[in-house]
């Protein structure tokens, strides 16, 4: 069970290195003002999100629900803490599907101020799961 606790800590660093580049990519994109640069980063987005965040999140929660069913059954609420808050992060994830293909579709509406905001919300989940993982408050 070491091997896929080690899978699933690798897919979510992966994840999350994801989670906190793509908004940074789309303050970038939201302050571009040519053309090229708009493109570049329409593929720089869909690259990470579909080539990295995807695949990340996918295995991270694949490995996660492997832990859970084989080895932490009974493990306490603090597992459902943590399973609350990889849902958030999964909503998390599709909101920025949704916001890359507006981009896309050259249909963003938000200015760079707000998805600098955006992009702080992946810290206070990872924050929350790492505390809820080490300490097991309930």
């Amino acid at each position: 069970m070491l091997w896929i606790k080690s899978l699933h800590i690798i897919f979510m660093v992966t994840w999350f290195a994801g989670l906190f580049y793509l908004p940074r990519l789309f303050v970038y994109h939201a302050m571009a003002d040519d053309a090229i640069s708009r493109e570049r980063f329409k593929l720089m987005e869909r690259k990470l999100y579909w080539g990295i965040m995807t695949p990340g999140g996918v295995l991270t929660v694949v490995f996660g629900l492997w832990l859970w069913l084989g080895w932490f059954r009974g493990a306490g609420s603090w597992l459902h803490a943590k399973a609350g808050l990889t849902a958030l992060l999964v909503i998390y994830h599709l909101w920025c599907g949704g916001l890359m293909r507006d981009f896309a579709a050259d249909r963003n509406t938000k200015s760079h101020v707000w998805y600098r905001w955006f992009n702080e919300a992946p810290t206070l989940v990872l924050f929350a799961v790492v505390f809820v993982v080490v300490f097991k408050p309930f």
